[in-house]
């Protein structure tokens, strides 16, 4: 006889955690608040009848919350936050029935979970989305810089503009750079060395992590593929068999448009929204540099090139790119190396 299941639906706020427990049947067994805080947490978990399977709703510190709660638990799940929120979208809303509905859906298997990637990958993710955060700071900066020379009508040359050497003899030789500009340039330049710097420490420090450097040492033996691209592919994606196929990554990383059909007919519109936006970016901006490394990625572009428009183009290459991530994230042999006259390459 399989023992008795408990049911628990976890309502997340930043301060508290309202919550419901039921049996099979629907049956209230429990329900309150608790503090969201991790003692408290463990000392509500420990108490709670077994086993129990719980799910929680998406938010920003959902996620430390599942790390703490998953060993409590028989199976421990968080809600996809789009079907959520078309799930609790009635006219009577509060935190206690939003925890039974969630209870409800997971007792009648409906509950609509998202796959949530181990610990240490969360983790190493968030330090790539901090090193994001740093380019984009990086980029305002040099922003800043040539602005403020513009607007004293400093002349400079903007392929070295950025450089040390270049930024030092400029402030030197140009006596009308205004007193008060002076001091905004040299720290502006300051922020920009700063940030590549710690860029430059986050990245050593993520390609070298011993779950990371064999997988981003297979990514990178396609050609095109660097060291950011490959280990946003890695965190991103998470474990290699989260996606099955091929099209369902495509789809992951936005890089399919927006379906609709009605009546017969198709409309496709413009790139969905439901995607992972850095892996997005991230591939995007790879497909503009890969092609001059990869000859069956540039093949792929001048194809859609000779269409007319620049930006399908860049499209189709984005998309082959995450067919070859795939592949070689499974093992597979590296694109694009260099062939025999009398040797076919296959993709």
């Amino acid at each position: 006889m399989q023992p008795l299941v408990y049911y628990v639906g976890m309502d997340v706020h930043k301060l508290t955690i309202s919550y419901c427990v039921q049996l099979p049947d629907g049956t209230h067994v429990a329900e309150g608040k608790i503090l969201a805080k991790r003692a408290a947490l463990k000392d509500w978990a420990e108490l709670l009848p077994r086993p129990w399977v719980g799910g929680l709703e998406a938010t920003i510190f959902s996620h430390w919350i599942y790390y703490l709660l998953a060993p409590y638990a028989q199976h421990l799940y968080i809600g996809h936050p789009l079907r959520m929120k078309a799930i609790f979208s009635g006219k009577k809303k509060n935190d206690r029935l939003d925890a039974a509905s969630m209870a409800d859906l997971l007792r009648t298997n409906f509950f609509p979970a998202i796959q949530v990637v181990p610990a240490w990958c969360a983790e190493l993710r968030e330090v790539l989305r901090f090193r994001h955060l740093l380019v984009r700071r990086d980029v305002q900066m040099k922003n800043k810089i040539t602005g403020l020379l513009m607007a004293g009508g400093i002349e400079y040359d903007k392929e070295k503009v950025h450089g040390h050497r270049y930024f030092e003899k400029l402030l030197k030789e140009r006596p009308e750079i205004r007193p008060t500009t002076r001091p905004l340039l040299q720290f502006s330049r300051q922020q920009v060395e700063t940030l590549q710097r710690m860029e430059r420490q986050l990245c050593a420090s993520l390609e070298d992590h011993p779950e990371l450097a064999g997988r981003v040492a297979r990514l990178r033996t396609i050609d095109g593929v660097g060291p950011i691209t490959a280990l946003t592919w890695a965190l991103e994606v998470g474990p290699a068999e989260r996606l099955p196929s091929i099209s369902k990554a495509v789809s992951y990383c936005g890089l399919v448009s927006a379906q609709r059909s009605s009546a017969g007919v198709d409309k496709r519109g413009p790139l969905s929204k439901q995607r992972n936006k850095f892996l997005q970016s991230a591939l995007v901006e790879a497909a503009k540099l890969a092609v001059h490394y990869n000859s069956l990625l540039k093949a792929v572009h001048e194809r859609e090139l000779q269409r007319g428009n620049r930006n399908r183009a860049t499209l189709a290459v984005a998309r082959k790119l995450v067919a070859y991530l795939w592949a070689a994230d499974r093992g597979h042999q590296p694109t694009a190396r260099p062939q025999p006259a009398d040797t076919a390459t296959t993709v």
